[in-house]
């Protein structure tokens, strides 16, 4: 997301890098490249307006302007003041209610089903208790979508009846989560496919009687300024207390992101980043202005990975490395659980510098696919003792993953070399060129 944004805001602050002073000159030169980056962007013309001239205020200072690190300074600024536009700092949910419960608007479309059990999953794993409840009683198998995704995660769904009235269905939800001991109540509203009062007048209604904690809007990112309009509007009826961003994974351009906290008022919370149940990140601001300034983002990509490994696992492995044990059972579990985290250009878009650059990296999610259907096609015998697969193993293990001979005794053999140069594991460079090499970077 956002790569044609950082493209153009990294073109406009290297402008900066040969400066050894800059003049009054140079800054406004520099912010007019930046105001064509962020307008491209599709942010909202008044939030741009703004966002400059609170970098202006403070590029013309005597400290940057007779500053020997310009670059540096300007970088800085233009970081902070996308921190503050994007809301400050990350805020979370309010869920000191008995039950708390968090109310879900937004027109149809927008991925609400679905993010409400992306949301019970989250809670689930922050030690809460969820409950699900669809009031849509107008969308053909709205309700019953919302109770599939509730069997599949294993979380408790109140079911309802078309005909029941949406306050109904939502009142007997929190009177069954109070007897369930259930701690959130998640309530799942109808879409229109436009803002109409009906939309308006039942969340209302359903507000003034539930008394949520939270009330999300969630909102397409590919809609772009109609967005950050369809937030505004939703927050001057209903009061909401937060945004959910959904498809950010395919907005490029990031405008209702930088604009939607100054246009509202109102903080995102939460960013949906893929169709997964798994995909929902919380809105650290400042990590996002960080990866829009090619900066990445190591701390998400840190978290990402402590909720996809398994600990207990993971020392185990250390072990078996110590010892120089490692064996083809081991890399298809670290294949599997590098799955969790995405594609590797997914993992590799959070470092640091990488950037546009990932186009052109040599890069074939194929491979990897190729690579664990070969390991699931071997016995738990061959993969825990790969010297035993002589030519007629192979065969077969070719053609159970429909793949050649020659891919089976690639992944052999590069697994071979793995091995080998474990025994250099602690030289930095030369584990790299280890992990570039299996990897083929």
């Amino acid at each position: 997301m956002f790569e044609s944004l950082t493209e153009r805001l990294e073109k406009a602050l290297s402008g900066f890098k040969d400066k050894g002073k800059l003049s009054p000159d140079d800054v406004k030169k520099g912010l007019r490249e930046i105001r064509l980056a962020l307008l491209e962007a599709d942010v909202n013309y008044k939030v741009v307006k703004d966002f400059l001239a609170r970098v202006e205020a403070r590029a013309l200072t005597s400290e940057v302007l007779e500053s020997l690190t310009p670059f540096q300074q300007m970088v800085k600024i233009v970081y902070d003041e996308l921190v503050n536009t994007l809301g400050g700092k990350a805020q979370g949910l309010n869920l000191t209610g008995k039950p708390s419960v968090i109310l879900l608007a937004g027109l149809q479309g927008s991925g609400k089903t679905t993010t409400a059990a992306k949301l019970a999953n989250y809670l689930r794993k922050k030690g809460h208790h969820p409950l699900l409840v669809s009031t849509d009683v107008y969308r053909p198998a709205a309700i019953e979508q919302l109770k599939i995704l509730s069997t599949k995660i294993n979380i408790p769904f109140e079911d309802a009846h078309p005909t029941e009235k949406p306050l109904a269905i939502a009142e007997r939800a929190v009177k069954k989560a109070k007897e369930l001991g259930r701690d959130v109540v998640i309530v799942d509203t109808a879409g229109r496919l436009h803002i109409d009062d009906a939309l308006m007048d039942e969340l209302t209604e359903l507000r003034n009687a539930l008394r949520p904690t939270e009330v999300l809007l969630v909102a397409d990112a590919m809609m772009g300024q109609d967005a950050v309009n369809v937030a505004k509007t939703f927050h001057e009826r209903v009061q909401l207390t937060g945004i959910i961003l959904t498809k950010v994974e395919g907005d490029a351009r990031g405008g209702a992101a930088l604009s939607i906290k100054e246009v509202t008022g109102c903080p995102i919370k939460f960013l949906g980043v893929g169709e997964k149940i798994e995909a929902l990140e919380v809105f650290h601001p400042e990590r996002l202005a960080s990866r829009i300034l090619g900066m990445g983002d190591i701390l998400t990509l840190i978290e990402k990975a402590q909720e996809a490994f398994d600990l207990k696992k993971a020392k185990e492995l250390e072990k078996k490395l110590k010892k120089l044990q490692f064996d083809l059972e081991d890399l298809r579990e670290q294949l599997r659980q590098i799955k969790k985290l995405g594609s590797v250009k997914d993992i590799l878009s959070f470092l640091p510098g990488i950037g546009k650059k990932i186009e052109s990296l040599p890069i074939d999610e194929k491979e990897i696919i190729k690579m664990e259907a070969i390991l699931n096609s071997m016995t738990p015998q061959e993969r825990r003792n790969p010297h035993i697969i002589n030519a007629s193993r192979k065969r077969r293990i070719a053609k159970g993953s429909g793949t050649t001979v020659q891919d089976v005794n690639k992944l052999l053999r590069s697994f071979e070399e793995m091995r080998a140069m474990m025994k250099h594991f602690k030289s930095p460079g030369k584990m790299q060129g280890l992990l570039r090499r299996f990897l083929g970077v």
